[in-house]
């Protein structure tokens, strides 16, 4: 594959490494005194010497020949020297950071390397938001490998989006320099169904020679799954038993190993490894979507492989997870993942491994962090007016909007979602709710909120109307922009004056995340890039998601990243129950659903 993310290709430099290798030509950096972590064999060999030109490895070993008058030597002091981390699935856009920030944030936690799927801004503004983020991702260091959307809306028919992703649309943009592979396909009912544009979809991908990413969120581990891998899916981050984990791995597929902000799925499905002892060759640590506070806090892919090692990994295996593994799942082994000669130079320097704290970031041979902080500096970017405003909700939003009618008298019997905290699924519940004239109201006695999901891309005026339980609110609403994966706007609340202050609060500011509580909004991250975005620093970032998780709290809330778990009620692609503006839908079935259940 061709690789536009390294300095240079491989042979415009080949005979200068060589050169360097046999000491013919010195190079432009010297490594010494390292202990080399070795991906490739499980080891560690020390004192070594790593020899770097044209942005590329020369020679691991004794690199001593290779020092010239203007040779850069770096001194590693018995640091560990491993390779640059590789994160193969994130979403850059749940960091609420624009794509310049977010590299930013996680460049200085050893990171070098994302193979991210934009499709929450496709689901909002189409391929143009993909190559806004590309062209802003693009002026930074770190290797931003696009995988592209391939599910808008993530699932057909049952919700809109501002988009609609086609096979000619993957046949146009596949064959991109920075295009490495197929975003997760998270419709796999119409592969199974043998959609024909579902099919079409993976098989440019696969005419092109690239990666078609997965989400297989069933717990099924038999024919469907095998019909699935079948298609040439050739990994899925959604295993959350280790059941599923480890029967992917037998099947040839990557198990990519989730622990996000609120999806801590590693406890579970790291057992595949652990207590299986299998090869895990074909596991891969990946963090799907972590919020600016977690990357400020606890980390990136640093905190990922600190969290394998507390749950029984080896440290160099869990390395290997983000590194070697992650660049052979994308078939990019050849050019990145390993400290071997001829691959970039991407290289991360560890204390020890014990706290595998990154004390200096190495980007084609460049220092480009050092002490968790950037040393290097890039161009601004500048997002367009129109990606600021994306807000076009098509109806008049007021405290009699969320009214939910009923010919009951004093009692309905309703679907509710139930949330499981720090896990993507949920539950279908039968609930029975208070009515009081005509409407059914929501009971924090049971802890069963109203929700509603309205369309804000193109003013169709529809919205869905449902019932949450679990999140503990006693009194107020939330509001959110970023609600899987139409991100349409979110509303669930104890009553309708808040959940119409909520509402319009967003509808103003462009889109965010609120909580409001008796008339008062009481915190807003407002995120007026595609209504899920900030172009403001982690730091920034960070400050607010405090606030409005202390708004959170103060309301009754006491789950992990509260709007992460919110913000999948409307993904139809997730068991069990869903909500989009649709209306309900159950994603067992795929079929839609009504609020009330006959007695």
């Amino acid at each position: 594959m061709y690789n536009k993310f390294c300095k240079k290709q491989l042979w415009e430099c080949s005979k200068e490494l060589t050169s360097v290798a046999l000491g013919k030509l010195p190079a432009q950096v010297v490594i010494t005194n390292a202990r080399v972590i070795h991906v490739c064999t499980k080891e560690i060999t020390e004192p070594t010497g790593i020899a770097i030109h044209s942005g590329r490895i020369a020679l691991v070993g004794d690199a001593a020949h290779c020092i010239g008058a203007q040779t850069k030597v770096i001194d590693a002091k018995g640091m560990y020297v491993a390779p640059g981390l590789l994160d193969g699935h994130i979403h850059i856009e749940s960091s609420m950071l624009s794509a310049g920030e977010y590299a930013r944030a996680v460049i200085p936690h050893g990171t070098t390397g994302i193979f991210y799927d934009p499709h929450e801004i496709c689901n909002v503004m189409g391929q143009q938001g993909v190559e806004l983020m590309a062209e802003d991702a693009a002026r930074t260091p770190l290797k931003a490998m696009l995988t592209l959307p391939s599910c808008v809306p993530a699932v057909p028919g049952f919700e809109d989006s501002g988009a609609t992703v086609t096979s000619a649309e993957i046949r146009k943009y596949i064959g991109r320099d920075e295009v490495v592979g197929l975003g997760e396909m998270m419709n796999f009912p119409g592969i199974h169904m043998g959609a024909e544009e579902t099919h079409a979809i993976t098989g440019e991908t696969l005419k092109a020679g690239k990666i078609v990413t997965g989400h297989y969120s069933v717990p099924d581990t038999g024919m469907g799954l095998n019909a699935y891998i079948a298609a040439g899916v050739r990994c899925c981050h959604e295993s959350t038993r280790a059941e599923d984990a480890l029967q992917k791995m037998r099947l040839g597929m990557y198990a990519m190993l989730r622990e996000g902000s609120a999806w801590h799925d590693l406890k579970e499905v790291s057992r595949a490894v652990t207590e299986h002892r299998v090869d895990s060759r074909y596991a891969v640590l990946v963090s799907d979507d972590t919020h600016p506070h977690t990357l400020l806090q606890d980390g990136h892919l640093d905190h990922i492989v600190r969290r394998a090692v507390e749950e029984g990994i080896d440290p160099v295996e869990a390395l290997q997870m983000v590194t070697l593994n992650c660049a052979q799942c994308f078939q990019m082994d050849h050019e990145m993942g390993s400290v071997t000669p001829g691959k970039c130079a991407d290289l991360i320097f560890l204390d020890d491994l014990s706290s595998l704290c990154v004390k200096r970031v190495m980007i084609d041979g460049e220092v480009v962090a050092e002490d968790g902080k950037m040393l290097c500096e890039f161009p601004s970017y500048q997002y367009p007016e129109h990606a600021m405003h994306t807000m076009h909700v098509g109806e008049t939003v007021n405290a009699e909007t969320f009214r939910v009618p009923t010919k009951c008298q004093d009692r309905a019997t309703v679907r509710a979602i139930e949330i499981i905290p720090a896990k993507v699924g949920n539950y279908e519940r039968i609930v029975s709710l208070p009515v009081e004239n005509g409407a059914i109201l929501a009971d924090t006695r049971q802890d069963v909120l109203k929700a509603f999901v309205f369309e804000r891309h193109h003013a169709t005026g529809t919205h869905g109307v449902g019932f949450v339980k679990g999140f503990n609110i006693q009194c107020g609403a939330m509001a959110s922009t970023v609600a899987h994966d139409a991100h349409n706007l979110l509303v669930i609340g104890t009553n309708d004056e808040d959940m119409a202050l909520a509402a319009n609060t967003l509808m103003q500011c462009g889109g965010g995340m609120c909580a409001v509580q008796n008339g008062r909004v009481l915190g807003c991250v407002e995120l007026p890039l595609a209504g899920l975005m900030n172009t403001q620093t982690a730091e920034e970032m960070s400050r607010r998601v405090e606030e409005l998780d202390k708004a959170w709290k103060a309301i009754g809330c006491d789950i992990v990243s509260p709007f992460m778990t919110m913000a999948l009620i409307p993904l139809a692609c997730l068991p069990e129950l869903r909500l989009t503006n649709r209306g309900l839908v159950d994603c067992r079935t795929f079929q839609f659903v009504s609020l009330e259940v006959e007695k």
